[in-house]
């Protein structure tokens, strides 16, 4: 019997702007050696202290001793980097849990039945970005599995990959239409109100709809919820949404916004996180937990879904460049959604650590919930659901609250 080879892992997505960006930078450092030896004008004159510096150090060492140097650990990083790429791509781990089955699906969506039958339903909202199994990502880190250990009954929602339905979809769409019959089936399920839980986007999808359908939401939880998107740099946020503009025909031709785009617009956010992570990957013994948890984590990173082309418009140009959530003028099915209004128990949390949400844009959200209570864990946005930190830090607390709500 021949046995079958797992096909070759594409990531880290999209690989042509990592090596670029990593390539750039590295050689460049060689290249620009000349221009810092003869005290070329700095683009950033805030720089100017530290290149004082350097240039005072590679006088001392010698001009061709210090290029030597240069270019050895040049040549060592991307030694490294491609080394861990090369590990990754053919690591033989794959994800080591099914899914549970599917107590409703509508499109290419499904509502995930983690179990126990007796347990209370709690429905679960992820990001329509990346997939909902971030939150049941192995058998040793599984939000899920956990929480279903502990009397709850996690429904999770699986939005699937847009198909020709989808990619008509406006916010509405999924917030005023699929969502609020998936709340229907949890609600029935429960046999009465339930507690719904978003994380990252899907926080800002399920406080919509807890404004919408209060008498069928028992309590909200809203995990890494971005709301005020200027709250600490607006100029990014702006960035992020002209990055849309000169592609909005062709999105709107595709009806969709690809994924590698979007990874390339996450990728701003820290151009190097390829080089140090996978550097690093590079040096771990590759039979270890810790490593299989990175390809774990990776493959997820790497597994994203591609946006609807007006979801994607109203994501990037309504909330990231109007900043239309804080500014008050975020619209669903014709109604504002105005966080003064909500009549349900809330739960914010917040990390203090999260790069990918800054946490003063979860607070301006948390803070005009009236009474919601806010925990801060010292933990990152991914790392609050699958670090070694996020069982005490963030799945007890929800465990303990989602117990005690309604």
């Amino acid at each position: 019997m021949t046995r079958r080879v797992p096909p070759l892992r594409q990531g880290p997505r999209p690989l042509g702007l990592h090596l670029s960006t990593v390539m750039t930078t590295l050689l460049g450092s060689s290249a620009g050696l000349p221009h810092l030896r003869s005290g070329s004008p700095l683009w950033r004159p805030q720089l100017r202290v530290r290149a004082a510096e350097l240039g005072r150090q590679v006088a001392e060492a010698g001009a061709d001793a210090f290029r030597t140097a240069l270019d050895r650990e040049v040549r060592r990083q991307l030694d490294l980097l491609l080394t861990g790429l090369e590990r990754y791509r053919h690591h033989p781990y794959r994800r080591d849990v099914e899914d549970p089955p599917a107590v409703w699906r509508e499109g290419g969506s499904r509502l995930l039945d983690y179990g126990p039958p007796g347990g209370r339903p709690v429905l679960f909202v992820p990001s329509l970005v990346n997939r909902g199994y971030i939150l049941d990502l192995s058998s040793d880190r599984s939000l899920m599995r956990w929480l279903a250990g502990q009397g709850l009954r996690p429904l999770l929602i699986d939005w699937g990959t847009p198909g020709p339905v989808e990619r008509r979809y406006t916010l509405t769409d999924y917030i005023a239409g699929r969502l609020e019959r998936a709340l229907e089936v949890a609600a029935d399920t429960a046999g009465g109100p339930v507690p719904v839980a978003g994380y990252c986007m899907g926080g800002l999808l399920a406080a919509a709809l807890a404004l919408r359908r209060p008498r069928q939401v028992a309590g909200l939880v809203l995990m890494a919820t971005p709301w005020d998107f200027h709250a600490e740099d607006a100029g990014a946020a702006r960035r992020a949404a002209a990055f849309f503009q000169p592609f909005g025909p062709l999105v709107e031709a595709w009806g969709e916004l690809p994924v590698d785009a979007l990874q390339a617009l996450f990728a701003q956010l820290d151009p190097y996180l390829v080089l140090r992570k996978f550097t690093q990957f590079a040096r771990m013994d590759q039979d270890s937990p810790a490593a299989r948890a990175f390809v774990a984590l990776e493959d997820w990173l790497n597994d994203g879904v591609a946006l609807p082309a007006a979801v994607a418009r109203d994501a990037l140009a309504g909330w990231y460049g109007r900043n239309d959530p804080a500014a008050g003028s975020w619209m669903v099915a014709g109604l504002p959604v105005d966080p003064v209004r909500m009549a349900v128990p809330t739960l914010a949390l917040i990390p203090e650590r999260d790069r990918i949400v800054p946490p003063a844009s979860a607070l301006a959200l948390a803070r005009a919930i009236p009474n919601a209570q806010i925990v801060a864990p010292p933990l990152g946005h991914i790392g609050m659901v699958v670090s070694a930190g996020a069982k005490s830090g963030v799945w007890r607390p929800l465990a303990d609250w989602l117990n005690a709500a309604g």
